[in-house]
């Protein structure tokens, strides 16, 4: 069980801080639009957004209710992963399993700390660096801070051929979504738990393999005593 703990534990402080590390870095030295090309298809290119991961929002730009039923929707989803988590260390499930809900856990709450925090701990980051702790406060309210992505990859850039309906002719670039490193720990998890979904779902929990090992059935005595009848 300790090492159950430790794995999950260990997993989303790696996580937690990698992320929160590169969005702190990002914020405080670039400006929104600025982006740093480390090779042909990599680039470290600053962007927000007030919605879930890879830039996708609920009810609209800039709607204050959805972004406010989001980072709630967070939060809870959180606290049920939480729970599900604990559960798993106390039954000594697989390790893998344990690993791929702790990178999701991790990924969902780096965002959220984005979500609750940045907009009352930064100034907006239009045409200036953002400053820590501004003394006009923050450029949001708690639960509407915008989430920090940077990481940015046009693995293959081209056109789309003439014939092709609707694109025909108009240029494309893959992979066009800029995200950060809690959606790719989100990403990683949510694939290791399709790819593995039958050796974690598809057969009997190991408390169960537990319990019914413990299960004795009584054996029969190989001498009955006689049964005595008072006819």
């Amino acid at each position: 069980m300790k090492s159950r703990t430790a794995l999950a534990f260990l997993t989303i402080l790696f996580v937690l801080f990698l992320d929160q590390w590169l969005k702190i870095w990002v914020k405080t030295h670039m400006v929104l639009g600025d982006s740093i090309t480390i090779t042909d298809w990599f680039q470290i290119y600053f962007t927000e957004n007030k919605g879930m991961a890879f830039g996708m929002e609920i009810g609209g730009k800039g709607t204050y209710w959805g972004k406010l039923f989001l980072s709630l929707f967070r939060v809870v989803a959180c606290v049920l992963l939480g729970i599900y988590i604990y559960r798993l260390i106390q039954r000594k499930d697989r390790p893998l399993l344990i690993f791929s809900i702790a990178m999701v856990w991790a990924g969902a709450f780096g965002n959220i700390i984005d979500s609750l925090f940045y907009g009352l701990l930064f100034s907006d980051s239009y045409h200036t660096v953002a400053t820590f702790m501004p003394e006009d406060g923050g450029y949001a309210g708690f639960l509407h801070g915008h989430v920090v992505d940077m990481l940015y990859f046009p693995l293959i850039e081209g056109t789309f051929p003439d014939w092709l309906p609707v694109w025909g002719g108009q240029p494309f670039i893959f992979f066009r979504p800029i995200f950060n490193l809690a959606d790719a720990a989100i990403s990683i998890g949510v694939i290791l738990l399709i790819i593995k979904q039958k050796t974690f779902f598809g057969q009997k929990s190991k408390v169960d393999e537990n319990v019914a090992e413990e299960v004795v059935t009584p054996e029969e005595p190989e001498n009955p005593a006689p049964v005595i009848s008072n006819d």
